[in-house]
């Protein structure tokens, strides 16, 4: 959005300005925190405070969850492409497949339907403009193992960056699928610190990806991470102006995103679930967890002073459990 406003406004000085202003901050603040991290990441009081924060950000993300499924699963179709996506995933289906697959189910659906009722050919509808955000991603795989190197890295990100919809927690289920089962680059403790640091500061979810590229390749790895997954939103943001109009009147167009974020849902309550079995692993990280919930959800405390009080409570307690 910031990057859409920018070129709006001042079009491809604007998109740059725009776009650099929003992420350069926060991006350098991840990779000081990732240097800290590398640095002293091992010292007991970095343990106890990442073990006092994790639950916190469990929280967060269902939270997430709860308000995006209130937008994404606005009927009964969509809450089966839903459930589908979530059993899907669970078997082991490939990310990709799973959220374009829901988007064409939901346009295929919605199109008998709308034939049988009114004899209208719905696939018509479709836009040219529209076609290449259903079929390019898809021919996209995830590939089996990988060797690190800046390349992998860089096009890792950069097919992220190109075909993540919905909420940016769906970085996640990427993340854990693919660097932490996959290909092993990194641990799922690792994963869990990251997003436990990303929460600690300001801008986009996605800066988590520095933190990544720092831990496997220092600063040269944080800025190939970072330009890997920003960088698709700079070119399609370039492209798109004339044609969101279009393809804001299209109802195919709409059917299809209505079933991919239905379907990245899916993917987050999967990722949320095995990141909870690791961060939740005794009787205080539940109770933090239960409490910071309902502090998130009944009185909507800003998440940044349960972060604190995680914090907090990991020095206290951690030595004690």
């Amino acid at each position: 959005m910031a990057i859409h406003i920018g070129h709006r406004k001042a079009g491809w000085k604007g998109l740059l300005v725009a776009g650099s202003c929003f992420i350069f901050p926060a991006a350098l603040i991840v990779m000081v925190l990732a240097w800290m991290y590398v640095r002293y990441g091992s010292l007991p009081q970095t343990k106890a405070i990442l073990y006092g924060v994790k639950p916190v950000i469990i929280s967060i993300v269902l939270q997430a969850l709860w308000r995006l499924g209130g937008t994404a699963l606005k009927n009964k179709l969509l809450v089966l492409v839903g459930l589908a996506g979530v059993v899907l995933a669970f078997l082991g289906v490939p990310e990709l497949a799973i959220i374009f697959g829901g988007g064409v189910i939901v346009v295929c659906l919605r199109g008998v339907r709308q034939w049988m009722q009114q004899g209208v050919p719905y696939g018509l509808s479709l836009l040219p403009g529209t076609s290449l955000f259903v079929l390019a991603p898809t021919t996209i795989t995830t590939g089996g193992t990988t060797a690190f190197g800046l390349w992998s890295l860089f096009l890792f990100f950069l097919k992220v960056g190109s075909v993540l919809f919905g909420s940016g927690y769906v970085l996640l289920a990427f993340l854990r699928a693919d660097l932490v089962e996959r290909w092993h680059w990194l641990t799922e403790a690792q994963l869990l610190d990251a997003i436990a640091v990303g929460q600690m500061i300001p801008g986009s979810v996605f800066t988590t990806v520095t933190f990544f590229g720092y831990l496997l390749d220092g600063p040269t790895g944080a800025i190939v991470a970072t330009v890997g997954i920003f960088l698709p939103a700079f070119c399609f943001v370039a492209m798109s102006g004339p044609l969101v109009p279009r393809i804001r009147e299209s109802k195919t167009a709409g059917a299809f995103l209505d079933g991919v974020n239905a379907a990245s849902l899916s993917l987050m309550i999967l990722v949320t679930w095995q990141l909870g079995r690791a961060a939740l692993h005794d009787w205080l990280t539940g109770t933090w967890w239960i409490v910071s919930l309902i502090l998130l959800l009944r009185i909507r405390l800003n998440s940044a002073w349960l972060v604190l009080v995680g914090a907090i409570l990991g020095l206290l307690f951690h030595r004690q459990v």
